[in-house]
């Protein structure tokens, strides 16, 4: 296993500077949110979010073989987006090369992009600390990151609307889980509120 210095120095020749800068914001954001809502280990979130992009810059082919190599779930919205590989990729990546074992944290670097139902407190750190990492400057991204330290169920249900429509708006294919996400997180929060 490799420790986060050893993780900073093979991430900081494998990515861009632009892909690096990225992957520091996410660990920051996901030990911040980790703390404010009390997850048993931040720096496991930190290490999470720094390793999330592993293999967002490798070749599509390089990341599809991983794809097809991995033992985790594809669904066939994810197999014609190719934008979407690196998520499966990087947790094949994490788990073969880096030696990562844990599946809630592979998990947290597999659903980083799509999100899905139910996942664990690690998963909802790592999505929206992607989303919110502080060189984000979309449209509301400030209403998206008090939110995520204020209610991490609402901010990722609103995340993934935010998703969804992005998404639509391309024209582009969404993920099942994607939709799954929305389904659930909607019910949770529905139930908080009542």
């Amino acid at each position: 296993m490799y420790s986060d210095a050893e993780l900073t120095d093979i991430l900081s020749i494998r990515l861009s500077k632009k892909r690096f800068t990225h992957s520091m914001n996410v660990a920051d954001m996901a030990k911040k949110l980790a703390e404010a809502h009390g997850y048993k280990d931040p720096n496991e979130a930190y290490t999470a979010g720094l390793v999330h992009d592993c293999c967002k810059e490798l070749p599509q082919a390089e990341q599809l073989a991983m794809v097809k190599k991995s033992r985790r779930n594809v669904c066939e919205a994810e197999l014609k987006t190719p934008a979407l590989y690196h998520a499966v990729a990087g947790a094949y990546y994490a788990e073969t090369v880096f030696g990562f074992t844990s599946e809630d944290f592979l998990n947290s670097i597999r659903y980083h992009t799509t999100g899905r139902a139910a996942m664990s407190e690690l998963e909802e750190i790592v999505y929206m600390a992607d989303l919110v990492s502080v060189e984000r400057s979309f449209k509301d991204v400030e209403k998206f990151r008090k939110l995520a330290f204020a209610d991490i169920k609402k901010s990722i249900l609103e995340a993934v609307k935010h998703s969804i429509s992005e998404v639509m708006e391309k024209g582009s294919l969404i993920p099942t889980q994607t939709l799954e996400a929305y389904n659930y997180y909607t019910e949770i929060c529905k139930k908080t509120e009542e």
